[in-house]
């Protein structure tokens, strides 16, 4: 029983975080609603808090690697290697003076 309503919480929730505060409303309603223990109850808040970290941080790597697909169809050039041309370029210009 306590797995269907976990599944069927964790399907609504999708890539939302929980606060602490409306765990512990989750929890009182839960308990009231399937007559849970405290322990049980904070076990599957527990669980629950952790899916929707773990979906927060996958909604986040996917966010940035789109990001990042979408700056190279653009011809935008990463900041690191940006730096480094532009490390290079100071030490041509330096050495192109010093045969000057």
């Amino acid at each position: 029983m306590i797995d269907f309503i976990e599944k069927t919480m964790l399907a609504g929730f999708g890539a939302l975080s929980l606060t602490q505060k409306k765990s512990e409303e989750l929890l009182k309603e839960v308990k009231e609603r399937i007559e849970l223990t405290e322990e049980e109850g904070k076990r599957l808040v527990n669980r629950l808090q952790g899916a929707a970290k773990e979906n927060q941080q996958k909604l986040e790597e996917l966010a940035r690697e789109e990001l990042q697909k979408a700056g190279s169809r653009m011809g935008f050039v990463p900041k690191a290697d940006f730096d480094a041309l532009a490390k290079k370029v100071a030490r041509l210009e330096k050495k192109l003076k010093a045969l000057s």
